[in-house]
């Protein structure tokens, strides 16, 4: 097979989306199957950025196949710190790993990479550009829990102007039929205007709103909820006046729809209370573990070994 990378979820066709999910639920079911399928194959983790559930994540898929992990958790551990090249650390570490996976702040670095890796590259992440392997498990999450991906109202709140995560499920959403977007945040965090142009494009029912409340919530499918991300402002004032904009407590989540469940990336701040974690509707811990699956599963894919 051609060498593959992933560096947005539109990489992967509708179809292709569609058979990777099936093969992560598989995975769920028949875990022992899957037990020893990348014996001897290793998995570099380059984290350029802090991460916890994403480096783990992919570690332990690569481990629950059998396969090795090997990497750094951050820049200033590795060669990086003394002013190695992205285009360069590729290079080395493809000659110890069969496959990649990599965050950076700087949008577009793991494409650089890509274009000079010998193994497959994932993108982990790079700086408010797209999250692949994220949307894929929001993906995998929100079929699960509704049973379809198309005809779903969903809501988006929060920090949308830098969060890749959202950028990333609005670009792959909008290829299923019937899907509606609530976008929910202040003025100054609103979605990038090349994002909201392009849903226009495809003729993308959404609207922009400020308030979360009952009226806002009361049609919703999912509400994804997102936290003010402290790295990406550029000064502490922006960051102390935004980051309490929406907090989703108890109260709030009792006036919303009995089927409508709460979703979060991760990590949390105090966006959504603690209080709301024992509702049924709270789904965000299973999403965790979704991640777990579906990197599983695109590990195989790269390597074209799922149907081994």
């Amino acid at each position: 097979m051609a060498l593959r990378h992933l560096m947005s979820p539109l990489d992967l066709s509708v179809a292709e989306t569609e058979k990777l999910l099936d093969l992560a639920n598989d995975m769920e079911q028949h875990k022992e199957q899957y037990a020893h399928i990348c014996d001897g194959k290793r998995l570099a983790t380059l984290f350029y950025e802090p991460s916890t559930r994403t480096r783990l994540s992919f570690e332990a898929a690569m481990m629950n196949l059998g396969g090795k992990c090997l990497g750094f958790p951050s820049s200033d551990v590795s060669s990086v710190s003394k002013g190695e090249s992205v285009a360069d650390t590729i290079r080395v570490v493809s000659c110890y790993a069969d496959i990649c996976a990599m965050r950076h702040p700087k949008e577009g670095a793991p494409l650089v990479a890509s274009m000079k890796s010998s193994i497959p590259i994932i993108n982990a992440g790079d700086g408010g550009h797209q999250h692949p392997t994220q949307t894929l498990t929001d993906m995998l999450t929100i079929r699960n829990l509704k049973g379809r991906l198309d005809h779903l109202k969903i809501g988006l709140c929060g920090d949308l102007k830098f969060g890749r995560t959202v950028h990333s499920l609005i670009a792959s959403l909008s290829r299923y039929e019937g899907i509606e977007f609530v976008l929910i945040s202040p003025e100054e965090l609103r979605l990038p205007g090349y994002v909201t142009a392009g849903m226009r494009k495809k003729g993308i029912s959404y609207q922009e709103v400020v308030q979360l409340g009952a009226e806002t919530m009361k049609d919703l499918d999912i509400l994804y909820m997102t936290r003010v991300q402290k790295e990406r402002f550029f000064n502490e004032e922006d960051y102390i006046r935004m980051k309490d904009f929406y907090i989703l407590d108890k109260e709030k989540l009792d006036s919303a729809p009995k089927d409508m469940y709460v979703l979060h990336p991760l990590p949390r701040v105090n966006e959504i209370a603690v209080d709301v974690d024992q509702d049924p509707r709270a789904q965000y811990f299973t999403q965790v573990q979704n991640g777990v699956y579906v990197r599983m599963a695109l590990i195989l894919t790269l390597l074209d070994l799922e149907g081994k």
